[in-house]
């Protein structure tokens, strides 16, 4: 006996990419580069190392589920910064509650959102294509059909949430948007993001806006789903986040994924009962966790180093490739969505005569109606080495991919 649903699952992206190139093996004496994974390898910030250690007492105490006062302080206070909020527009205590990092929090959401019906049908959860497979996962899960909304070139890499058919919207429970986006590293612009939030309020779902990639930018700060409520201008006296849960978290932002830190914000009953839902299984930050967490949320100088050193990663790809393979400068993100024609054989080939590991952007996205996987013809290739490593995977890559 098991959950069925378990069925409708794919396998992850990695196990995909691992049964691709099993049995291939790369050059001989050429050092093998993992640029598959989005995981950060930049030196973590060290501010935070002595709050593990300052009460080492705290180590002997579960975690609240809603966190530490301190924490959710230095939450709210980095988002009415980063933000520009108004006064008072996010409270720390009725807003905000802390997470395991990101991941689990968006699986959990789906939980949260998603009734046995809506309107009297199967509800439906929204998500671009191509995804972040943990939105697939939460959606099945959790009963709902799975909705793939086209995020490609033609749409700016964004999903068009109003060009969904009224039936469907009115059965959302809820729509995930990913911005900066994983994997293109496009960023919704402020009036996208209102006109997301106000499409949530006319058909009363969810807007889940994952927003971990938000500090990783190559130009002006991208705009946030908070920022889209508050300029909304319902804060001050109306519906305020009604309808809106914002996720973010430091790894990315601070390279501490081993941390797991990271916070959902947004619709205070919403908050309320995501909180009563974790205190049943959701995984909390151990207290000196959550001191050190709150550090990295009040400093900015680590920040910024860390967004130059991907910069200039950029700044060599730029170089390296050009316009080759349709490159472009993501906006944000840590990413290249390269056009390579076959993500599968360019990954294979990469593999065996580069020893540089991508991930076939198929992976990352369903054949939709069309008879169409949109992340086809594209690789994901994340630039998360240091810069001398990476411009050696990059270089290997051109030389390697100009020869398809």
């Amino acid at each position: 006996m098991y959950n069925t649903r378990l069925d409708g699952l794919t396998e992850y992206p990695f196990q995909r990419l691992a049964a691709l190139l099993g049995g291939i093996e790369p050059p001989a004496g050429t050092p093998p580069l993992i640029m598959s994974i989005g995981e950060p390898q930049h030196a973590p910030p060290p501010l935070f190392l002595p709050y593990l250690t300052r009460t080492p007492a705290d180590w002997g105490k579960y975690p609240p589920t809603a966190g530490t006062p301190d924490y959710r302080a230095a939450v709210a206070a980095w988002c009415a910064r980063r933000y520009n909020l108004p006064a008072g527009f996010l409270d720390a205590d009725t807003h905000v509650l802390p997470v395991a990092g990101s991941r689990e929090a968006l699986f959990m959401a789906a939980q949260l959102c998603t009734p046995p019906q809506k309107n009297g049908t199967t509800p439906a959860v929204l998500m671009p294509n191509p995804f972040y497979q943990v939105y697939f996962g939460a959606a099945v899960m959790n009963g709902a059909e799975p909705i793939f909304v086209p995020a490609t070139k033609d749409t700016d890499f964004l999903p068009d949430y109003s060009a969904v058919p009224a039936p469907d919207l009115a059965r959302a429970a809820a729509a995930y948007l990913c911005t900066p986006a994983n994997p293109q590293g496009t960023v919704a612009s402020l009036d996208v993001l209102k006109d997301a939030v106000r499409l949530a309020r006319k058909y009363d779902f969810v807007l889940i806006s994952d927003e971990c990639y938000s500090e990783i930018y190559d130009g002006a700060p991208p705009a946030g789903a908070l920022e889209a409520c508050a300029a909304l201008g319902e804060g001050k006296a109306g519906e305020g986040l009604r309808n809106v849960l914002v996720f973010n978290s430091l790894s990315k932002r601070s390279s501490v994924p081993g941390l797991r830190a990271g916070f959902v914000a947004g619709d205070a009953d919403l908050i309320a009962k995501f909180s009563k839902l974790r205190a049943h299984g959701g995984a909390v930050q151990p207290v000196p966790v959550m001191a050190g967490a709150g550090a990295l949320w009040r400093d900015e100088t680590h920040v910024d180093e860390n967004r130059a050193l991907y910069r200039a990663k950029l700044d060599d790809a730029a170089r390296i490739f050009g316009k080759d393979f349709g490159f472009y400068r993501p906006a944000g993100g840590f990413f290249l969505w390269l056009d390579v024609g076959d993500g599968e054989a360019a990954t294979k080939k990469l593999w065996k005569e580069a020893g540089v590991k991508v991930l076939p952007g198929g992976y990352l996205a369903r054949t939709g109606t069309d008879t169409v996987n949109p992340g086809h013809a594209y690789i994901r290739v994340a630039l998360v080495h240091d810069r001398a490593r990476t411009e050696t995977a990059l270089t290997r890559m051109k030389q390697t991919l100009s020869s398809l």
